[in-house]
């Protein structure tokens, strides 16, 4: 008897998208132009581009190794490959990158009380300093971990105490333009050591002026520091009104009893630069990216030049070894005991929330939460997949590959793999 199956996972096909496309056919073009035409401006091109959008292109293709998988019930086998794991590009492993993050937040890292989505912005007058000395992106976390600690002490008129703040850094924005800032979850309040909580007061306009001009002097005096900014140049953008450009908006409350959107919130802070289906190719070749209605035109679709918009998502690609999501106070490693009522062995003080259910195959449990199907469920009969081998050595691979198109049986090809170990 056929058992009922399941919803399955189709092969994303990366080869057949735009984004995909793009890059295999202008990223040799603009890696040729790039110092002529952006290095003033961008600085030169990284290694580090290169190296992620070759792992890019051969992210999901079957050329570069795959693992076999069969159903123990049907003895159905197919063949699945690799993807690349490159961090804040990729839009599917960055996805899966992003799922991971929102169950750890969950589970070990925050404690359960209310927190704030708060984004932490700079003027575009700074950006271009940010892109070309990419070191200088730790700042923007530390000063917004700092200003979050300031404001709430002095607020709630404590001497101690730490906010828990688990922060992001993007780079972009809706136009995939360079913008640096910081995607922060900050706890509503201070933890005391053992777990107790001392909640804010209403977040209001006054907050909020608060915390914007502190975390511009913050930064200012960062850059100073770092002799990346004159003196002259700090006390004139300390004169213009209104921010001068820095901005912090925390208006988006997350209660301990919304777990959904707290999980939804930490996947926006960390997502890949721009997702497959806004993007699309003009007849004439023009790059059309979908874009949130423009404040000044009102505009919903932006046209780029295909160089361009190659530019534009490689300046996304992180530099090697740069922590892109960073813990800070009562959500430090060093902290978290201390302030989440662990040191003792003891629960916090404060109502604790029911881990999720965790499962040996990470990565067919985070596609379950993504497309709501079961990627290791037989597309014939709905039993368990069991994966029987790896295949990476490159004749055996050609051998299996050339076999396949001379049968016509590349539809063995009927999921993605884990990522390579």
């Amino acid at each position: 008897m056929v058992r009922e199956t399941a919803a399955v996972y189709r092969p994303r096909r990366p080869e057949r998208t735009a984004f995909y496309r793009l890059l295999e056919e202008h990223f040799g073009e603009f890696a040729l132009v790039h110092e002529e035409r952006y290095e003033r401006e961008d600085g030169p091109l990284r290694p580090v581009v290169r190296k992620v959008v070759d792992q890019y292109l051969d992210c999901g293709r079957p050329e570069n190794g795959f693992a076999r998988v069969r159903c123990p019930d049907c003895r159905a086998e197919y063949l699945v490959p690799f993807s690349c794991q490159s961090r804040c590009f990729c839009p599917s492993c960055q996805q899966k990158r992003a799922l991971l993050l929102a169950e750890k937040l969950r589970e070990e890292i925050l404690a359960p009380v209310p927190h704030r989505h708060m984004i932490f912005t700079i003027p575009v007058a700074l950006r271009g300093l940010f892109l070309r000395e990419r070191r200088l992106l730790g700042i923007l976390p530390r000063c917004a971990f700092e200003t979050a600690k300031r404001c709430f002490r002095a607020l709630l008129d404590r001497k101690a105490g730490l906010p828990g703040l688990v922060a992001s850094i993007q780079t972009f924005g809706s136009q995939i333009q360079w913008n640096p800032h910081a995607h922060c979850l900050v706890s509503d309040g201070v933890l005391l050591p053992g777990g107790d909580f001392v909640p804010m007061p209403p977040y209001d306009e006054e907050l909020e002026r608060l915390l914007t001009e502190t975390f511009r002097r913050l930064v200012l005096d960062a850059l100073v520091g770092a002799e990346r900014l004159s003196e002259e140049f700090r006390e004139r953008l300390l004169t213009f009104r209104h921010g001068g450009g820095f901005s912090v908006y925390g208006r988006h409350l997350i209660l301990n009893e919304e777990p959904a959107r707290l999980a939804h919130m930490a996947r926006y802070a960390v997502r890949a630069p721009v997702a497959m289906d806004r993007l699309s190719v003009a007849d004439d070749g023009r790059i059309l990216l979908a874009i949130p209605p423009d404040p000044k035109t009102g505009a919903t679709l932006l046209v780029l030049d295909p160089l361009e918009w190659v530019r534009r998502i490689t300046n996304q690609i992180p530099d090697r070894r740069m922590h892109m999501t960073r813990f800070y106070g009562a959500y430090s490693n060093r902290a978290r005991r201390i302030y989440r009522g662990e040191e003792s062995g003891g629960p916090p003080r404060i109502v604790e929330t029911e881990p999720l259910p965790k499962s040996r195959a990470t990565w067919a449990r985070l596609l379950r939460m993504v497309f709501e199907v079961d990627p290791l469920a037989c597309p014939r009969c709905g039993a368990r997949l069991k994966i029987i081998s790896v295949i990476t050595a490159p004749a055996v691979i050609d051998k299996i590959l050339r076999h396949l198109r001379e049968t016509g049986k590349d539809d063995l090809f009927a999921a993605r793999a884990p990522p390579a170990a």
